[in-house]
């Protein structure tokens, strides 16, 4: 993706999701306004490929049930860093609150680190393939996930500080374990494209704190050391 200095031509990278080519890669922001959406995901790996991953056999290996419209879970996890609890509501996205929660609870996310630093933008995680430690692979990370995706649905509510929503590639339907986590108020900066699953109710310094840990800049803006998903649990309300 190039950077572009027009104001039509920054209006048109707001819309798009990745860089054309083999495997998706990580657009950043260009120093004026943030010009691009979240790292994309490239669905081209079963659950576990890595190796020495722990046994994710009880994983989906297709699109979860979607999640009841009455239905809320709380989503707790544990870093080095602190505690981030999510609050995953159906009414939000029922696809993508039921694949989120139904991965929470296999123990996909579990050792995942948080591979993508952007301040005031987002951090982004959720790469089983290639983001799992001990064995991460830098050279990939921000391109696996599990084999399936989920379909896309109608995007409810506004990215302000602290949503959680599902990243994709421009591809439709391309959403399937890597999410993010809003650091400002995003609703003007990014495109109604992101299913938006849940909020941060618990733990946003957190967030925080794993924002501000180095990262490499560029398109990948890849942190240098990784904050890992130590443990992931999934409660009710």
């Amino acid at each position: 993706m190039r950077f572009h200095r027009t104001a039509a031509l920054l209006t048109a990278a707001l819309l798009l999701g990745a860089c054309t080519g083999g495997t998706a890669s990580s657009p950043s922001p260009s120093a004026a306004a943030f010009a691009t959406t979240p790292a994309p995901t490239a669905a081209s790996s079963a659950p576990g490929a890595s190796a020495g991953a722990p046994d994710l056999s009880k994983c989906p290996t297709a699109q979860p049930a979607p999640m009841a419209a009455s239905d809320a879970k709380l989503v707790t996890i544990q870093t080095a860093k602190g505690t981030i609890v999510i609050k995953v509501e159906g009414s939000l996205s029922p696809i993508a609150a039921g694949n989120f929660v139904a991965l929470a609870q296999c123990g996909y996310f579990t050792g995942v680190v948080f591979h993508r630093l952007v301040p005031s933008f987002v951090i982004q995680g959720g790469d089983g393939t290639y983001g799992r430690e001990p064995n991460l692979d830098m050279a990939n990370i921000g391109t696996g996930g599990p084999a399936y995706t989920i379909t896309d649905e109608p995007v409810t509510g506004t990215y302000t500080r602290g949503t959680v929503a599902m990243a994709k590639t421009q591809a439709p339907n391309s959403a399937n374990a890597q999410f993010f986590i809003c650091l400002a108020d995003l609703s003007q900066k990014l495109p109604p494209s992101y299913q938006i699953f849940g909020h941060v109710t618990s733990g946003m310094d957190v967030v925080d704190a794993i924002a501000a840990m180095p990262n490499s800049g560029g398109q990948a803006n890849l942190a240098v050391n990784p904050v890992a998903m130590d443990s992931v649990t999934v409660s009710n309300p």
